[in-house]
């Protein structure tokens, strides 16, 4: 097999020009930009629609987060399948069923009660669709840029989110809701065939966990019970996880509050937009500037001070600032965000080779969870103690965050990296070191990744 270009290896300082030379993750990369787009245009209007047929607030904003409270519930039933099966067929077929879906709403006229249905069932399955595609852009990449493709895929993603947005308004406007929804179908039909035509079917061994790993044994459900019980009963990947988890959860049921405390507030009619493009603007910015000019070292000793930096501004809006300071605090809140660039290697480092897709969408899938749980919460004590006070509430939530990965994170290093050669209390890094005896290490700097990605 032929190994990956050369520059985008090793744990030297790569560049984005570096990452953007492997012609695989410029697919992949390409590719779920536009399918956020999709997803963004989805959402939107799916939500729109389901006002139009009911009037009811309660089910326009169910429609708008049923897409991703199942996730997690996925992620725990069915996630093995990331590993299990090939990433081409896992990922072209994930937007091919997200374009049936879409299709679906579009062109029959269900029952609402069915409709969201159809959003949940698509909703379960896509933790194994974007485990796969994560797991196969840590084989293409490794090292350092590995996390600059990680930056690039979360500068991409704000970027499509405020497309889609404006494009979802401007469409629904000019076509009206279901033909909306067949333009998204569209864009993931592309997507789905992008990927069949251009990327490589992978050879088996790439593909699937090693055979007689416990995670290639039994069922797909028992599996992945068996997999996400593994990877989280190990002390290293639950804190980097949750790491993960927490801090955009807080800050989600912060942004849940943002129209509300725009209207309190008696801001001019459309600064709420405004300040809800605040956030992903800053996180645009933060995720550019620390991933490009930032070394690998600072960005991982930068972890505590960032992850810190989401929820200080937030604690300000106790004092309820006006337009020009209440974008500005979430402006540096966003920027915030790029505290997960320098969680990323250390969390790889940390999984098992035969689990990485699985514990990607369990990650993703986690956060999608808790990012639609934390408004409600918020929300909830909203009533009690005032828009404000529960922003805050929700930056200070961010801020003991921070205060608890720096009491676990080690003197010596600036997140923990598991140690492959002596004993662990975590049931991944023991799944690592049986398998090291069989193949070269899975450290990111390991020859052993270097030509994964390449096609049969």
């Amino acid at each position: 097999m032929t190994p990956t270009a050369e520059p985008a290896q090793g744990d030297h300082r790569a560049t984005y020009r570096d990452v953007l030379a492997e012609p695989r993750f410029r697919l992949l990369l390409s590719t779920r930009t536009v399918a956020i787009t999709a997803d963004s245009l989805r959402i939107t209007t799916f939500s729109v629609l389901v006002f139009t047929a009911t009037g009811s607030p309660l089910l326009s904003a169910l429609a708008f987060g049923i897409g991703f409270l199942p996730q997690l519930f996925g992620s725990l039933l069915l996630g093995s399948l990331a590993d299990r099966l090939p990433p081409r067929a896992l990922i072209a077929g994930g937007y091919a069923v997200e374009c049936a879906a879409a299709l679906l709403l579009a062109l029959v006229r269900l029952p609402i009660a069915a409709s969201l249905v159809v959003v949940a069932l698509v909703a379960l399955a896509t933790p194994v669709f974007s485990g796969a595609s994560s797991r196969l852009v840590a084989r293409c990449l490794d090292g350092d840029a590995y996390v600059l493709g990680r930056s690039l895929n979360n500068i991409a993603a704000s970027g499509a989110q405020l497309f889609g947005l404006a494009l979802g308004g401007a469409v629904v406007a000019v076509l009206g809701p279901h033909r909306a929804l067949a333009v998204s179908a569209a864009l993931y039909l592309g997507c789905a065939l992008a990927l069949r035509i251009r990327l490589p079917r992978l050879e088996p061994d790439e593909c699937h966990g090693t055979p007689g790993s416990p995670r290639g044994d039994g069922g797909a459900v028992r599996a992945s019970l068996r997999g996400a019980c593994l990877l989280l009963r190990g002390r290293t990947v639950r804190r980097l996880t949750l790491a993960q988890w927490l801090p955009p959860a807080f800050v989600a049921g912060a942004e849940g509050l943002i129209v509300a405390y725009a209207g309190g507030r008696h801001f001019a009619p459309g600064w709420y937009a405004v300040l809800m493009g605040c956030l992903p603007v800053g996180m645009l910015v933060g995720d550019l500037l620390v991933g490009r000019l930032l070394p690998p070292p600072a960005r991982e000793r930068l972890v505590v001070p960032l992850a810190g930096l989401m929820g200080v501004p937030l604690v300000g809006f106790a004092a309820e600032p006006g337009v020009g300071a209440s974008s500005c605090l979430l402006l540096l809140c966003g920027f915030g965000f790029a505290y997960g660039l320098g969680l990323q290697r250390p969390f790889l480092d940390a999984l098992p080779r035969d689990g990485q897709g699985q514990a990607f969408g369990l990650l993703g899938a986690g956060a999608m969870t808790l990012q639609g749980v934390g408004p409600v919460c918020f929300g909830s004590l909203a009533a009690g103690i005032g828009t404000g006070g529960a922003i805050a509430l929700a930056g200070g939530a961010a801020v003991l965050t921070a205060v608890w990965i720096l009491a676990w994170r080690p003197p010596a290093s600036p997140v923990p990296v598991p140690n492959r050669t002596r004993g662990a209390e975590n049931g991944a890094e023991q799944t690592s070191r049986t398998e090291s005896r069989s193949r070269p290490s899975p450290s990111l700097g390991s020859a052993g990744r270097g030509g994964s990605c390449t096609g049969s």
